[in-house]
């Protein structure tokens, strides 16, 4: 009977179905002509303006797809797009009748390389853990749940839900299913517009408020969109889970805090758990008198991150019960709807980045005393950790949840070297590491496959390296990365230390399409995901103890998060006041006309204003400091090519070679030594015989500045330094020299300023 419409039917039919699919895709176009045409007229423009329709994206075309070789697919298909064209379930009979030309016509272009995921020959599942029993692998694609995503057994209480909710066929929306309003489901839940799509990568952001930071004087937050700062109090439990705010609120007690809701803690977690990109330039560090700061900012991303999971598992959850319940008599209806739509390529959610394993173990440590006692009942190969990553006498993790914000911070020891140095260096400095981080229904496994792990810590050099070994090796790969919703930075400042390229490279390959399935059940990856636009969802935190140019063009070309940007911005006093000898410090600026060209400028002051000055000197004892290792080598090559008499102390140089260019320098055998400041970073290496002090670029750690300059005392003639800048050395110039005086600096018609 459907096949036996007379011709006349057939065609209105089409018509009506293609003039209400024109009439979406055109929304925004001009208004219609004032006088109604035909019905014939109508049909004939609708098939005229078919182009107007907006492209299938990617999601679309992978379900068509597959409902080619799957019926069940093909009909789940056909009811997502009837819901999103208004229709009702009544016109499906009418729908039928459309020939196969028609849905060809349709389908065109709609091969996708997302069609041969369905060949577990070609594309085998990987990181599949030894939990997922193996007789699901021969149910069907809308039956079956990825392995990562797939709550085993042991996982059915990981993230259970603090409010008992009786199950019920009531499809609720993606905002609705993990909690009510929370930011996690509003921000997973937000629908891109075209407009974001073009312009976010764009990057050009606009800071429109500004709002003061609390206990950090003369700083304040700049953001864009929308000022949400003085609403940190709109959430229940500042939208943490119940179960994980007692518990942080029972940790916090025992530690000795009184007031948790004034607490930085608090304050620091409501700012990360707003899912915008967040900035936080000015962090003080553990090692450098800042271990309540830099604690309070490891708990609250650690929160973050836990709570971030939690609710990602909740989800994932409540709808594999709903489809596990109805499955027999309505899958089909369950799955069509958006609510189901939970899930990633992969499973790993929170990639944390690290620049040594002190620092991991540091963070870790605290992970675990963070999570709740009924989910850490055992934690896997804990063993393995203690002796990977810290000290032998640390190996015990806290049981009782007391404030351990100190484990694996090395006590200073009697030493030449700074407390500061041994802080930061006194534990394992390896620089080489990644570890997944797995949450099951009692326990934490360390460790973990990095597919079927929630969280990745590594370091940039490892991520650096695995990606390296992924392009040239096309059996391996980094899919794991594709899923990250949110990447934290933390201690950027020792990162831009070891190498800031390794880390840029890491971030640049988040967030991509992966190349092979992962026994991902594509019918829950959430559309976004599908177009590529992961990026826009993903929320980046950068810690760090000061801000750099390197820095600056990460957080506003690569953050990209729809939601927004926070940045703290700081004025600045200076270290001059901590030089303690009666040095008469010159400032010398140079012109340069961007900051492309800012070295070739540095470079020729130098060689034509301050060499030839100390060329001909026989009084030796010149030590020029170097802020890069790219100015060192030039500077290198240029006193080579002048016969010039110098020592090196480099990044690279050996220590038989150090020892042999400090006696050198201090005999006076040698004029000249070059010191570069990731050198003095890493070996804090006190220099004798320092007559005349050059400082080729400011160094970035401000604290150095005063401690090189002081290695003047024992000078018998007058104490000097002379320090070059341009215009785009603001940021260290400021922190040094302070912000008012800076800004006159950069601004004023001298070029020469003199501080004694």
């Amino acid at each position: 009977m459907k096949r036996g419409r007379t011709q006349e039917k057939f065609s209105m039919k089409k018509c009506t179905s293609k003039n209400r699919r024109v009439k979406e895709a055109v929304v925004h176009s001009p208004s219609p002509p004032e006088h109604p045409e035909s019905s014939e007229e109508v049909c004939a423009e609708a098939e005229s303006d078919e182009v107007v329709y907006r492209e299938p994206t990617v999601y679309n075309r992978l379900l068509t797809s597959l409902g080619s070789s799957n019926k069940v697919v093909a009909h789940v298909n056909k009811q997502r797009l009837r819901q999103e064209e208004g229709r009702s379930d009544t016109e499906e009979e009418e729908d039928d009748g459309e020939t196969e030309e028609e849905e060809e016509d349709e389908n065109v272009g709609t091969e996708s390389e997302y069609s041969t995921m369905s060949d577990d020959e070609h594309n085998p599942i990987q990181g599949v853990d030894e939990e997922y029993p193996e007789d699901h692998a021969g149910e069907s694609m809308m039956q079956e749940s990825s392995s990562d995503h797939k709550i085993e057994e042991d996982d059915s209480e990981a993230s259970e839900s603090d409010e008992e909710h009786e199950l019920s066929f009531t499809v609720q929306s993606t905002r609705d299913a993990s909690s009510s309003a929370s930011a996690f489901s509003e921000h997973l839940g937000h629908k891109l517009s075209g407009e974001d799509v073009e312009t976010l990568p764009k990057g050009m952001w606009k800071f429109k408020w500004e709002s003061p930071a609390i206990d950090m004087p003369n700083c304040r937050w700049k953001g864009t969109s929308e000022n949400f700062m003085d609403g940190f109090e709109s959430y229940v439990n500042y939208d943490l889970k119940p179960k994980l705010y007692k518990h942080w609120l029972e940790v916090y007690k025992k530690s000795g805090g009184k007031d948790f809701d004034s607490s930085k803690r608090r304050r620091f977690f409501s700012l990360y758990n707003s899912y915008r990109d967040i900035f936080h330039s000015n962090k003080k560090p553990f090692y450098n008198r800042g271990l309540e700061e830099d604690s309070c900012s490891m708990d609250a991303y650690l929160m973050h991150s836990l709570n971030h999971i939690f609710r990602t598992r909740d989800l994932v959850k409540k709808n594999e019960a709903k489809i596990a319940k109805h499955q027999e008599t309505s899958a089909e209806e369950v799955l069509c709807d958006d609510a189901f739509l939970d899930q990633g390529f992969t499973r790993p959610k929170v990639l944390i980045l690290l620049p040594m394993r002190s620092i991991a173990f540091r963070v870790i440590k605290r992970l675990i005393q963070l999570t709740p006692q009924t989910q850490r009942v055992n934690v896997e190969h804990l063993d393995r950790f203690n002796t990977e990553f810290g000290a032998e006498e640390d190996t015990d993790v806290d049981d009782g949840d007391k404030d351990t914000s100190e484990n694996g911070i090395p006590k200073p020891q009697k030493s030449s070297k700074p407390s500061d140095f041994q802080a930061l260096f006194g534990g394992n400095c390896d620089d080489e590491f990644m570890i997944g981080i797995k949450f099951t229904r009692k326990s934490i496994r360390l460790y973990g496959d990095f597919y079927s792990s929630d969280m990745i810590i590594a370091s940039p050099l490892k991520l650096h390296m695995a990606i390296g070994q992924a392009e040239e090796d096309k059996e391996r790969d980094v899919d794991y990365l594709s899923s990250i919703e949110v990447l934290i930075i933390d201690h950027a400042d020792i990162i831009s230390m070891q190498n800031w390229a390794f880390l840029a490279t890491a971030v640049d390959h988040l967030n991509r399409i992966p190349s092979k399935q992962h026994g991902t059940n594509v019918m829950r990856i959430r559309p976004w995901y599908l177009d590529g636009h992961a990026w826009f969802y993903r929320q980046s935190i950068v810690l760090s103890y000061y801000s750099t140019p390197e820095m600056n063009a990460l957080f506003n070309h690569h953050c990209v998060n729809y939601k927004g940007k926070v940045k703290l911005v700081c004025e600045h006093k200076g270290v001059l006041q901590k030089v303690l000898l009666p040095v008469r410090q010159i400032y010398e600026r140079f012109s340069a006309d961007s900051i492309v060209q800012a070295d070739d400028a540095r470079f020729e002051y130098f060689t034509k204003k301050i060499f030839p000055k100390i060329k001909d000197s026989v009084q030796g004892g010149i030590m020029i400091f170097i802020h890069s290792y790219f100015e060192f080598v030039r500077l290198r090559n240029f006193l080579k090519s002048q016969n010039a008499s110098f020592c090196l102390l480099g990044d690279y140089t050996k220590a038989p070679d150090i020892s042999r260019a400090r006696v050198w320098f201090f005999e006076g055998k040698r004029k000249m030594m070059l010191y570069t400041e990731r050198a003095y970073f890493y070996r804090r290496y006190k220099i004798r015989g320092i007559k005349n002090l050059i400082i080729y670029s400011l160094p970035e750690r401000k604290e150095f500045y005063p401690e090189i300059v002081n290695m003047l005392e024992g000078s018998s003639h007058d104490m000097v330094s002379t320090a070059l800048f341009s215009r785009f050395d603001l940021l260290r110039l400021e922190r040094i020299v302070g912000t008012t005086s800076a800004k006159r600096m950069i601004s004023s018609e001298k070029s020469i300023f003199a501080f004694c």
